[in-house]
Formats: C-alpha cells, structure tokens, sequence
C-alpha cells in the first residue's frame, strides 16, 4: 500500500515537472517576438530592441525615462505616451487613468504595453534630458519611529538641475528574495540650489520592496542610482494666498518649494502651511518650519495632530487636517483674496483636501497636487 503510495506520487510529480517543462517551451515560442523596433518623436530616436517586455522599461533600459510613481504596477497612472501604431485596445489596467479624450487619442500607460511588433510614440523632448545618476548615501536621519531622510551626494553626472516639486526614481538593487532592481519614485525634499545633493523623506511602508530595503538595508556611504528629474508638480506664478496642505512623507515636496521661495525672494500675498499628523510620534520637522515661520513673514506654519497621545502633551491644533484648514479658511485668511492650493500625501488626504478648498472658493485650476500611491 505504501509502495503503491509512494509510486503515484512520484508518478504526479514526474506529470508535473513534464507539464512546467512543456509551458516553459510553449512560452519560449509562442512568445517569442524577436526584435522589435521603437520609433520616438517620429525618428528623433529609434531603439531595435528584444520584444517581449513592457513598453517602460524596455525604454529604460535604452536611456529613454518615462516618469513614473509606481515602478510599473499600473497604479499611479503616470507613465503616459502617445501610441501612434495599433498595439491593440487599451486594457482594464489603463482605463481608470484615462480620459475620454485621452482613449480617443491612443494615450497608453506605457507599463502596460507589451513589445509585440514594431512600435511608433511620441513623448515630450524634456524627458530625453532625464537621466540615470550615480550617487552616494551621504546621510540617513531618522524623523519619525517610521520615516527617514535620505541625503544623497551625485557622483556622475554630479549635478542635477531641476524644479522644486519634482520627483525622481530610485533604483533600488536586488536584496533578499528581491531577484530584480526596483524603481520607485519619491518627491525630492531639498531646493534645486542643492545641485550637488538631493534629498527625500521615506516611510516605511509594510511589504513595500523599495522601503523595507531603504529602512532596514541602507547604509551611509553605499552607492545607489537616481533617475531623473521628472514630474510637473510645482509652484505657479501670482500673489494669491498660498495654501499648502501635507501629511506624512507628502512634506517632501512643499518643504522643497517653500525652501526655494525663500531662498528667491518669490514673494506671494501670504502663505499657510498645514502639516497633518496622527499623534506626536507621528509628527516630525516641527522646529524647522517655526524657524522659517520667524524668518519670513508672510510665512505661517500650523502643525495638527488627529489623535494626540496623553504622553504627547499636545498644545496645539487638533482634528483632521482638512478640518483644521477650514477653521483657518474662515477665521485667518481673507475671503476677497485670491487663493491657490498645493497638496501631498495620500488620495484620500487629497481628496479631502479639495472639497474643503472648493467649498472655501478656492477654483479646480488653482489646485494642484502630488497624490502619493
């Protein structure tokens, strides 16, 4: 009985190593694309590449970065090209990203689009001047029992021009059961006068690949790529009152534009910046923006804490950010001026954050904002 056992499950498992090694030989040539041709910018740029892999990082991996938050998961929806040859229907994966008007002109997420036959696009010429950086860890600084920031020293090239608000890609490197880099995207938190170093704050997300290898693997002096600069988040021209509204690591950005303000002089009629926060452990750069707050008077900075520990002794505002913002709307700031908005951190933060500033009189194109996914 044992032996008869013993034989049916060798016989199984003889079934199944023949069944895995059939599919592997099916995939080998049924998906075999051979070599693909990429057409950018109507022959500006022509890549012959193997087919198979998706549209993002196949470009990538020839030079040509398309921005994106997500690293390739189809859930940021921010690595859009236009598709001027037929690579079939747009998929489920792409449709919640997309207009109407963006169906009807092929814009497709780059992520999304498997290399099958020779492709043309079109792509804005900036993004040919983003590029791949080698940099070294120069600083790791915990701020809270969860979010770091990150100092990093550009090696080669070893200065980086860009726009406060900006984003770039981290290439994180293989680590554990990680086989692959990673690339995820993070606002930077430094102005652009610091060309020779960029900064980012990071939380820690759990499971996240990318964070847990910057959380519990990242070592000052160790080098790591960074691709950039991207994204079109930042401040526009005008002397409205300026709200900036921000929770968690959705600091990054604002701290970047409202350094660069300061250090230029841009002067708007004033600005307020609500820093949202669950409870004190939560809540971190406090000291920073008091200082700037004395430095500059059209500056001012109203932290909030949600749920405030008894430990925290919490003396200033309490609620929900968006609750806090309101208060401030109607009894600081003067309804016949103007009002423009920037906002980072999660969607439903924003979200919030939009209804609240819409029922304060602040117009949809006076809102701008960085949803962190």
């Amino acid at each position: 009985m044992i032996v008869s056992i013993l034989t049916a499950a060798l016989v199984v498992a003889g079934i199944s190593s023949a069944l895995a090694l059939v599919i592997s030989l099916i995939d080998l040539v049924v998906n075999n694309y051979g070599e693909v041709r990429i057409d950018i910018n109507d022959g500006k740029k022509n890549l012959t590449v193997k087919g198979g892999a998706p549209l993002l990082g196949t470009l990538g991996e020839n030079g040509i970065f398309i921005p994106s938050s997500c690293g390739g998961r189809a859930t940021c929806g921010v690595c859009k090209v236009k598709v001027l040859s037929d690579v079939g229907p747009h998929l489920p994966t792409e449709l919640p990203f997309m207009s109407q008007k963006e169906i009807a002109d092929n814009i497709r997420l780059s992520c999304q689009i498997k290399l099958k036959a020779d492709i043309r696009i079109s792509i804005p010429d900036e993004l040919f001047a983003i590029e791949r950086y080698r940099a070294r860890v120069e600083k790791i600084t915990p701020v809270t029992y969860d979010t770091e920031h990150i100092t990093l020293a550009l090696l080669e090239p070893s200065h980086m021009t860009y726009q406060a608000g900006q984003f770039a890609q981290l290439a994180i490197p293989p680590y554990e059961d990680v086989k692959g880099e990673t690339i995820r995207a993070y606002s930077f938190a430094s102005p652009p006068s610091s060309a020779d170093k960029v900064e980012f704050i990071i939380r820690y997300v759990p499971g996240g690949l990318a964070t847990t290898y910057v959380h519990r693997h990242l070592t000052e002096g160790q080098e790591l790529a960074v691709i950039g600069p991207m994204g079109e988040f930042g401040l526009h021209e005008g002397h409205a009152d300026m709200i900036c509204i921000a929770g968690g690591s959705g600091l990054a950005p604002i701290r970047s534009i409202l350094i660069d303000m300061h250090e230029k002089g841009i002067a708007k009629n004033s600005i307020w910046f609500f820093f949202g926060a669950v409870a004190g452990r939560d809540l971190y750069a406090v000291d920073e923006f008091h200082a700037l707050e004395k430095a500059w008077p059209i500056f001012h900075f109203v932290p909030a804490l949600s749920a405030p520990a008894e430990s925290d002794k919490w003396e200033g505002e309490t609620g929900l950010i968006t609750q806090v913002t309101e208060k401030y709307m109607k009894e600081k700031m003067d309804a016949a001026v103007p009002k423009e908005a920037y906002l980072c951190g999660s969607p439903g933060m924003i979200d919030a954050s939009i209804k609240v500033l819409r029922a304060g009189g602040v117009p949809d194109d006076r809102i701008y904002y960085d949803k962190f996914s």
